[in-house]
């Protein structure tokens, strides 16, 4: 009988000291910092108790970055994950055939692209006079449609949330394609004796056999989604008019250009809150790991 190889303390503690220091220490600093006045002009710090967190919570553009947040969340999900689920069914299907590698690269591309790269990228499709959207709406004769996508506070917020969809549904594609491809295949073989057609196993067997990975995607696309920064940073930077302003960019101009560094904790601090919130309410609902 072979004995179990134990792993020796030495090889262990520096990657839990690692984990210690660049991830619980910056959590508990940023939470302490929250309740104090910081101001990079000045070496000390002021105890202002909940003063930062009142001002969040009372602040005008609060309700419209809570609101865009969510409805990126809201719109990823059914997009991404949604949309990104089926694409996979499709390339695992027998309808994709011998350019089945071919199909992943292209949706997987995009992902590839830096953040903002992708941002300026879509500043000139969008752009009023030379943009690609625009000159294709004046092809088809649409010009009547035509408008300043970016500087309209109607419709900068949805066309972020385009951009995106368009880089990202490409990665839970693959998340989802691999995880499709670890079902062993006596089932499929299996509901296919029994006269399962593509559609039942596919509702049947393959979705809830890649239920675990689901989850994984849906986390990581609400996270993703209230901790959105350089999508609108490089494209909008919250406006116009705080329009498309959202928690990440708030808290990065709180922090860097207006010298509100315990506004911007605050504002971490609720990011950090919401995010594990979610996910734990995600995974004690959809009882993640349990048979």
């Amino acid at each position: 009988m072979k004995r179990k190889k134990i792993v020796p303390y030495y090889y262990i503690i520096p990657g839990l000291l690692m984990v210690l220091f660049f991830v619980y220490v910056p959590v508990i600093s940023n939470f302490v910092y929250s309740f104090f006045h910081l101001s990079s002009y000045s070496a000390g710090k002021v105890f202002v108790g909940l003063d930062n967190y009142i001002k969040l919570f009372t602040s005008d553009i609060f309700p419209i970055m809570m609101k865009n947040n969510i409805m990126y969340a809201v719109i990823s999900l059914i997009v991404q994950v949604g949309f990104g689920t089926i694409i996979a069914l499709l390339l695992e299907s027998k309808l994709t055939g011998r350019l089945r590698n071919i199909y992943r690269n292209i949706y997987f591309l995009p992902a590839l692209i830096s953040l903002t790269a992708v941002g300026l990228l879509f500043t000139f499709v969008y752009s009023p006079d030379v943009g690609l959207l625009n000159s294709a709406l004046r092809a088809i004769g649409l010009e009547n449609l035509t408008q300043s996508w970016l500087g309209n506070s109607k419709t900068a917020i949805y066309c972020i949330i385009a951009m995106s969809q368009w880089q990202f549904t490409g990665y839970i594609t693959l998340l989802m394609v691999v995880a499709i491809q670890n079902i062993p295949k006596d089932y499929l073989e299996a509901a296919s004796i029994d006269g399962a057609g593509p559609f039942r196993r596919a509702i049947n067997i393959m979705i809830p056999l890649v239920k675990e990975q689901l989850l994984v995607c849906s986390i990581i696309t609400i996270i993703g989604a209230f901790k959105l920064f350089t999508e609108v940073y490089s494209t909008t930077s919250g406006g116009p008019g705080n329009s498309s302003q959202v928690l990440g960019v708030f808290l990065y101009q709180n922090a860097f250009l207006h010298d509100k560094m315990g506004l911007a904790a605050a504002t971490g601090v609720l990011i950090f809150i919401i995010t594990v919130t979610i996910s734990v309410i995600q995974i004690v609902v959809t009882k993640s790991g349990k048979v």
